[in-house]
């Protein structure tokens, strides 16, 4: 049987398996409050993935500055991208609707946001 996953990897580089509500708004607090740096000193990221064990990934990744970056893979592991990644800036109450519903599995609601292609 097919199993799905959600993983939050925090500012931090920590992961969180099939995390709360309370940590998502916590990780983005960290990221929007500046408190979130990666491991060479650029400003921090949080990164939400939700998927099957047998297939389909999808990432939303939220940075300092607002920026959103949304994937579309064909596995946990990023073999086969399935759509160009799109981005779209936003403040912490829309990156978190935007979490709340990969956690939720709308990635309908997501795909129809206006995001930008990478180009």
């Amino acid at each position: 049987m097919t199993q799905a996953w959600v993983v939050l990897t925090r500012p931090d580089g920590r992961d969180v398996s099939a995390p709360t509500e309370a940590q998502l708004v916590a990780a983005l607090a960290d990221v929007y409050g500046g408190k979130s740096t990666a491991a060479d000193g650029s400003p921090g990221s949080a990164t939400l993935k939700f998927g099957y064990d047998d297939g389909l990934m999808y990432q939303v990744e939220v940075a300092q500055d607002g920026a959103i970056r949304f994937e579309e893979w064909s596995d946990r592991d990023c073999e086969i991208a399935l759509a160009s990644p799109r981005h779209m800036s936003c403040g912490q109450d829309d990156a978190l609707q935007v979490w709340k519903w990969l956690a939720q599995r709308q990635v309908a609601k997501i795909r129809s946001l206006p995001w930008q292609s990478e180009g």
